[in-house]
């Protein structure tokens, strides 16, 4: 089976906190050939995870290493690593992700209003734009 995994799949499979949930999701991602994971998935899971659940960034961070490491799992691995960047800079997964996807379509400077975000970027090297 090559299967697209929706995020209470991966979320069962890393908490573990509906142990029934927990095997089938963990078998089904084992038994699988081929486990396509669209970087979205990965922005719903960071935020369930941090927001949902109270797990630290560090730690989600590791998880989505893990994840994407495994041998049968497809994903944007640039924008993956563009989210985890922003992540271990302590920042919004998604903005990294976001940011990556926004540069692949031709932009060249990241604007927001998000104060935190535009600082992370510029530490990161990327042109920013912050809206006041």
């Amino acid at each position: 089976m090559r299967m697209t995994a929706d995020t209470n799949v991966l979320v069962r499979a890393i908490v573990a906190d509906e142990p029934k949930q927990a095997q089938i999701a963990q078998a089904a991602l084992e038994k699988a050939e081929l486990i396509a994971i669209p970087p979205t998935t990965l922005c719903e899971l960071v935020w369930v995870l941090s927001r949902g659940y109270g797990i630290a960034g560090a730690d989600i961070a590791l998880a989505i290493r893990r994840l994407i490491a495994s041998s049968n799992v497809e994903a944007n691995r640039p924008a993956v690593e563009a989210g985890l960047a922003l992540l271990d800079e302590g920042g919004d997964f998604a903005d990294g992700v976001i940011a990556f996807e926004g540069a692949s379509l031709g932009a060249d400077t990241f604007a927001s209003f998000d104060k935190d975000a535009v600082k992370r970027f510029k530490k990161l090297g990327q042109n920013t734009l912050l809206l006041v």
